[in-house]
């Protein structure tokens, strides 16, 4: 997955898009990933995270530029100052510019990288099991989603 910032800028598969945040790209068929997304789109009070569901086009271009396959258990992706981050390393940059309580979490960075993977994976490989809503577009309640979710 290792590519050069902003490679895909130079790929014509991917549409284009506002890279000028931190792009969110996460799993919108499952309940689990959805609630992510939501819990971003509420705590992130400053509208700086932009969020595009894995199978709208610009997700499905990304992931396919970076690799990853859509059914990968690992098909969240944080693309930041035009570097992609996958796994552990995305959820804790993530939770790591969200207001407190969800910033505390970012002390995980303490743990050795290839632990907090395996919890990622197995937490991930279960995550269509979680019940609840999947991805719609509809906003959270006192959300506007202009120039907040892409795709």
């Amino acid at each position: 997955m290792a590519r050069g910032a902003y490679s895909y800028r130079e790929d014509p598969a991917v549409p284009d898009f506002p890279d000028d945040r931190p792009l969110v790209l996460f799993d919108g068929d499952c309940a689990l990933c959805s609630g992510s997304a939501r819990k971003i789109l509420t705590s992130d009070r400053d509208g700086l995270f932009r969020l595009a569901p894995t199978e709208s086009p610009l997700g499905r271009a990304l992931l396919a530029h970076y690799g990853v396959s859509p059914d990968d258990p690992s098909t969240m992706l944080l693309i930041q100052n035009g570097v992609a981050r996958e796994r552990s390393d995305a959820v804790l940059a993530i939770v790591a510019q969200l207001p407190a309580p969800y910033r505390w979490a970012s002390i995980g960075r303490i743990a050795p990288r290839f632990i907090r993977d395996r919890l990622y994976d197995f937490v991930a490989r279960r995550r269509r099991r979680f019940p609840g809503p999947t991805w719609c577009a509809r906003p959270p309640a006192g959300v506007d989603l202009k120039d907040r979710v892409l795709g």
